[in-house]
């Protein structure tokens, strides 16, 4: 039986990916009534991996979704460090993650969590495509939201779960310069239709430089990707070029598996996540009858490696702060916004300083870089970073 299954309370969840779908499930089973919106015509996927660890992990397994991903977890693999060329330095066995990470973790397509999400969600709550939130008006006792259809919904909430460019957030907040925070790099991930060339099975090549990196996963067919990241002055002159033209000047001069990677893109640009790399610091998240959730709220940035976690755990946590406190919103959302913050606080320093490990600045944090991740095969070295891992992921 669902969580106060009597309160018949009704939520507007805005954006159908991880965020929105999770939070769209967990309050259904917390006995709400459930309206996502996306303004996307379609479901959408992208070719860049997720972890799930310590509570985001958690939270997928409490919201039934581990089953549907088991055959599709890539598991830990065997990373090769490259250079320019395509030729090893040195390679950190896959056992050395897997020790690290222990049992409860898992790797997966971006688009495969959605697509787990989405078919546990579907029968349960309403959702529709094509269909944004055009304005936003609460009251005391709730929220009248209008939708691009032309219809107008009155909810107990509103739930922006619509990404780093936010719509809710817009409207019920201001405008995303005040909140969002551009880190200067550019990202971009996309699936590979066949494995990457030069990259042995079961292994990932990553190539670090001054201001950029490039990794090649290969899986198997159908479970490889590439992805790029590298610093620029200009992020939103870098955008307007494209990935195609982005890319090849950026990477263009690397060997390996890179140029064929390149070529690949070229031939399906519209496969590619392609954005600047920024966070959402906001000092709240919630105002009356309208929260944001997961990249709207809190973007820590791919760089903190822990954005689908945050989303998970975020919309379980929702779920729990609504059926601890049934027909008052205001103390449900205060409770929650108190539990999530410090952690949210953390994650995004860690992605600050973690930005160069991504794009180190110069040739002298190369070589340091290197230095650092042959000491961690050390035996006794080893361990210290075990323990590091499963403490800041527990």
């Amino acid at each position: 039986m669902a969580e106060g299954l009597g309160h018949h309370n009704r939520a507007v969840v805005a954006g159908a990916g991880i965020a929105g779908l999770a939070t769209a499930l967990r309050l259904h089973r917390a006995g709400w009534q459930v309206l996502v919106v996306e303004r996307a015509p379609a479901r959408r996927s992208s070719g860049y991996l997720v972890n799930l660890l310590g509570q985001g992990y958690d939270a997928a397994d409490r919201l039934g979704v581990l089953p549907a991903l088991a055959d599709r977890d890539l598991g830990v693999f065997t990373s090769i460090l490259v250079r320019a060329d395509g030729r090893p330095k040195f390679t950190i066995p896959a056992a050395l993650a897997q020790a690290a990470l222990g049992p409860r973790a898992m790797t997966v397509f971006r688009g495969d969590l959605e697509s787990a999400l989405y078919e546990a969600a579907r029968d349960a709550v309403t959702i529709r495509f094509g269909t944004a939130v055009r304005s936003v008006a609460q009251d005391r006792d709730g929220v009248d939201v209008t939708l691009s259809d032309g219809t107008t919904e009155r909810a107990e909430l509103l739930v922006g779960a619509d990404g780093v460019h936010s719509g809710v957030r817009e409207l019920v907040f201001g405008p995303e310069a005040g909140f969002r925070v551009d880190l200067r790099h550019l990202v971009a991930a996309f699936p590979l239709d066949r494995v990457p060339q030069n990259v042995p099975d079961g292994a990932g090549a990553t190539f670090i430089g001054p201001r950029r990196t490039a990794a090649l996963i290969n899986l198997g067919p159908g479970r490889s990707s590439a992805f790029f990241t590298y610093r620029v002055d200009d992020p939103s002159a870098e955008l307007a070029r494209g990935p195609v033209a982005a890319l090849g000047s950026a990477f263009g001069d690397l060997g390996g598996g890179v140029p064929d990677a390149l070529r690949r893109l070229a031939a399906a640009p519209e496969t590619a996540y392609f954005d600047s790399v920024s966070q959402v610091v906001m000092d709240e998240w919630h105002r009356g009858r309208v929260v944001l959730l997961g990249d709207a709220a809190w973007c820590v940035s791919l760089f903190a490696g822990y954005g689908a976690a945050l989303a998970l755990a975020g919309a379980d946590q929702l779920g729990t702060a609504l059926g601890e406190h049934p027909g008052d919103v205001a103390a449900a959302l205060a409770q929650w916004e108190a539990q999530l913050r410090p952690e949210i606080r953390t994650r995004q320093a860690l992605a600050r300083k973690g930005t160069s490990q991504y794009a180190p600045p110069s040739r002298a944090h190369v070589w340091a870089r290197d230095l650092m991740i042959r000491a961690i095969q050390l035996p006794g070295i080893r361990g210290l970073v075990q323990r590091s891992v499963r403490r800041d992921h527990g």
